[in-house]
């Protein structure tokens, strides 16, 4: 196995008023390929924060983000974006779709943007999609799906470009107990089978419980 995801000694602080407050204390985490691990803590811990320092959604950050072994603090802007989009995945708690396009138009996005023809892209997110239960739904808006099946196209989005790294922030977080359970389920089925790795946030212990390993961020710091 090889590293797909590495920090040393992450750190995140904001300033309020006159007082600092310190996210992140110095996080080291591992995460190696084909590995999903569950990000655990409750509301607050600060998992938001690691989750987009990691996918190089903002900077402010101290320490090494290291990604497929890049240095992402040596690179510039560009090359960060083209990493972005080229070997992570993202899904959110809210699955962020274009209410104008499609099941199938919202996965074929990611596709083009990455250089795609757009056969390619339509094949790919046809499979994606039909493998996520989505077959007969590829041509409804979002509007049109249930909770349960927006985030599996949200699912299916993010492993568009066959990313080293998904990182998913509470994905079954505004879903139902049952629903949540059906999505996580295919989720993980999916990025296993993939052969993606991926770093998941919840703060629920039953659900962490189903991936490969757990950590713990706690007053800033993995245990």
């Amino acid at each position: 196995m090889s590293e797909v995801l590495g920090t040393s000694d992450l750190r995140r602080s904001f300033t309020q008023g006159t007082a600092t407050i310190e996210v992140l204390r110095g996080v080291d985490l591992s995460v190696q390929s084909g590995e999903i691990v569950a990000l655990l803590g409750p509301s607050g811990s600060g998992k938001s924060t690691l989750l987009q320092a990691v996918g190089l959604l903002e900077g402010g950050f101290e320490g090494s983000i290291r990604i497929m072994g890049q240095e992402a603090s040596k690179l510039d802007g560009d090359a960060r974006t083209a990493l972005r989009r080229d070997r992570l995945g993202f899904v959110y708690q809210f699955h962020h779709l274009l209410p104008d396009f499609s099941a199938r138009e919202n996965v074929v996005l990611p596709g083009l943007i990455a250089g795609a023809t757009h056969a390619e892209a339509i094949a790919r997110a046809d499979s994606l999609l039909s493998a996520l239960g989505l077959g007969e739904r590829l041509d409804h808006k979002p509007s049109k799906l249930s909770g349960g099946e927006q985030q599996r196209v949200a699912v299916g989005r993010a492993l568009a470009n066959r990313p080293a790294l998904v990182l998913a922030d509470e994905p079954t977080g505004n879903l139902d107990e049952a629903t949540a359970d059906t999505v996580l389920a295919e989720f993980l089925r999916l990025v296993r089978g993939e052969g993606s790795a991926a770093l998941v946030a919840t703060h629920n212990e039953r659900l962490a419980a189903k991936m490969d390993r757990v950590v713990r961020l706690h007053e800033g710091v993995l245990t």
